[in-house]
């Protein structure tokens, strides 16, 4: 990795440096040049290390543990976004913070964020589950352009099979975005004899159309790519005989979103 050398004059309005007093660090599990998947145009995503959710269909269970990642300076994730700034910014693209759970660790989030923003000038994204909602601050939401919010399901018995935990500190997260104006996008893993009953499709649409921020919705059909990963973890993956949606289905639930009124790919 490449540290930034020098003082760095914006370095003591960061939210870490409030908090902390000393340069910003966290578990980076790692990160990715992507385009179309983790917000508009290619965009640099740094994942970071740890989650409170244990998702049945997780494709990338090896992030769950903060110790899974490398401990790393938010200098050190800079300066690599810094190597792509002009490539991305010409694609229309950005950074987005990822997981895991990037409100896991919520001042390296943040600091990640205000610097991609205002040292790099890149679109922000924050990829988050919000069941960690209330740890983001104002502050931190400020240097957020546009909110990845992954709803599991509408049925709270349904989120808490899914994840293992509570759905109502999403759906407060969720209603704090709208709240403040802040841009969503919304994700909504598809899972025959999971999440695909037609009363939950229909509560979750039901609720995004009632926000008012949410610009677009991704139905995502459920498919078993991290299978490999569980097996390697020595971890049961219980969905391995659950099929993927049939594209028929997958475009059903998406007319229900369309039906509110949002744009559902």
């Amino acid at each position: 990795m490449t540290v930034l050398l020098g003082p760095n004059p914006s370095r003591a309005a960061t939210p870490a440096a409030a908090v902390t007093r000393r340069p910003s660090e966290g578990s980076v599990h790692s990160w990715d040049l992507s385009t179309g998947v983790d917000g508009p145009g290619t965009r640099f995503t740094t994942f970071l290390a740890g989650c409170p959710l244990t998702c049945l269909y997780c494709h990338n269970p090896d992030t769950w543990r903060m110790r899974a990642g490398r401990r790393t300076s938010a200098d050190d994730v800079i300066a690599e976004a810094a190597k792509y700034r002009r490539f991305i910014a010409a694609s229309g693209g950005g950074a987005t913070v990822s997981g895991g759970e990037p409100l896991l660790q919520p001042v390296f989030a943040g600091e990640l964020l205000h610097r991609m923003k205002h040292e790099l000038g890149l679109h922000t994204a924050l990829d988050t589950s919000g069941f960690l909602g209330a740890r983001a601050t104002d502050a931190l939401l400020r240097d957020v352009d546009l909110v990845l919010l992954d709803i599991k399901s509408w049925d709270a018995r349904t989120y808490r099979k899914v994840t293992g935990r509570p759905l109502a500190p999403t759906l407060d997260f969720a209603r704090r975005l709208a709240d403040l104006g802040k841009e969503v996008h919304l994700r909504f893993v598809l899972v025959p004899g999971l999440t695909d009953a037609p009363e939950n499709v229909e509560g979750l649409a039901a609720f995004a159309g009632s926000l008012g921020n949410v610009s677009r919705v991704d139905v995502l059909p459920f498919h078993k790519l991290g299978e490999g990963k569980w097996q390697a973890l020595g971890m049961d993956f219980t969905l391995r005989d659950t099929p993927s949606p049939t594209a028929e289905r997958t475009a059903a639930a998406r007319a229900v979103f369309e039906a509110r009124g949002l744009t559902a790919v």
